[in-house]
């Protein structure tokens, strides 16, 4: 953390601002403290959004979707509004380090560590679709390491962002970790965080993003034709990267079907087979037995059997519990 600069604010939506932790693109990040002495992360949003008040609501809007979500792999939106005409969001604070900075720090990560992070970010990015919030800025440096596993932040900041500019063609994102669509300016879904989770999971072992990144026109080129360079990443989570990183986005899967991939599932009653091997789901009767923690989250949102809930319209549907079983404990946050 760093000290406050000369026309930082001291207070914000009555949050006390004790000091800078980052400043990006999007605007400045600061550690707040609530009256009870809480430490949350206050990010004061500069340039981005419209001044009207339609390209405000819509902001509020996209922010209002991310804060209805739990808090599991992410930190948790708390709060927004606006500071003397400036937007503000307010998430929890997350004591660790970003993916990004382990990686320049330490290099790249192996083994249980990497197969955590690829768990635990792909829960975050499943939970956040299920409510209809994409992310679109999904990389490294959105990745903070706790010693309880990774936490995901910025959801639904930059899809507001996108969203409140006037026109709506604003390119938002980081250019070796966007989707070929992006470039292409289609809209960008679900399967643009797909792609940019396989960018960063390449990153994260291998140290460098897939496609590169020097000089931006060469990098826009190898992400839309070009092959990716996967290092020495192996065995199911290489497969699973190859098929995020598909130019096409209808043959990305979605990520609760790639988190049940990492888990060791190896397919969904009435829809289709997932890749993947392993033990770590076993079948009784129609419903698969996930006996990871992870699992049981991914099948307690709604991702068993039967079509998947639309982006922005919970399922109504409530998952059926097979006879004899007993109830997962809900893991903390």
């Amino acid at each position: 953390m760093g000290p406050l600069l000369t026309g930082d604010p001291v207070e914000v939506g009555g949050f006390r601002i004790a000091g800078r932790l980052g400043e990006g693109g999007q605007g400045v990040v600061y550690l707040g403290e609530t009256p009870d002495g809480r430490r949350v992360a206050v990010k004061l949003l500069g340039a981005g959004l419209g001044d009207d008040a339609g390209s405000r609501a819509r902001f509020g809007q996209e922010i209002g979707y991310a804060r209805r979500v739990k808090a599991f792999c992410t930190a948790q939106v708390l709060a927004s509004g606006e500071s003397d005409g400036v937007p503000y969001v307010v998430s929890e604070y997350v004591d660790g380090p970003s993916l990004a900075q382990v990686i320049t720090e330490r290099g790249a990560l192996r083994g249980a560590e990497l197969r955590r992070l690829a768990v635990g970010t792909l829960t975050a990015l499943a939970a956040f679709h299920r409510a209809g919030v994409v992310h679109r800025d999904f990389k490294p440096g959105n990745v903070l390491l706790r010693r309880d596993g990774p936490r995901v932040i910025d959801f639904g900041i930059s899809r507001a962002l996108e969203e409140a500019e006037p026109g709506g063609d604003s390119l938002v994102g980081t250019p070796p970790y966007m989707a070929p669509e992006q470039f292409a300016g289609r809209p960008a879904g679900p399967p643009a965080d797909l792609f940019a989770w396989g960018s960063t999971m390449v990153c994260a072992a291998t140290g460098r993003p897939p496609f590169g990144t020097r000089e931006l026109p060469a990098v826009v080129n190898r992400i839309m034709y070009g092959e990716p360079d996967l290092g020495d990443l192996d065995g199911d989570l290489r497969d699973l990267v190859t098929r995020c990183l598909a130019k096409d986005p209808s043959a990305r899967p979605v990520a609760a079907r790639a988190l049940l991939t990492l888990l060791g599932h190896r397919g969904l009653p009435g829809r289709g087979r997932l890749a993947g091997g392993g033990g770590g789901c076993q079948r009784r009767g129609r419903w698969p037995r996930l006996w990871s923690s992870w699992g049981w989250w991914a099948w307690f949102w709604g991702y068993g059997p039967g079509r998947p809930a639309r982006p922005g319209r919970p399922s109504s549907r409530r998952p059926r519990r097979g006879r004899g079983r007993s109830r997962s404990p809900r893991p903390s946050t």
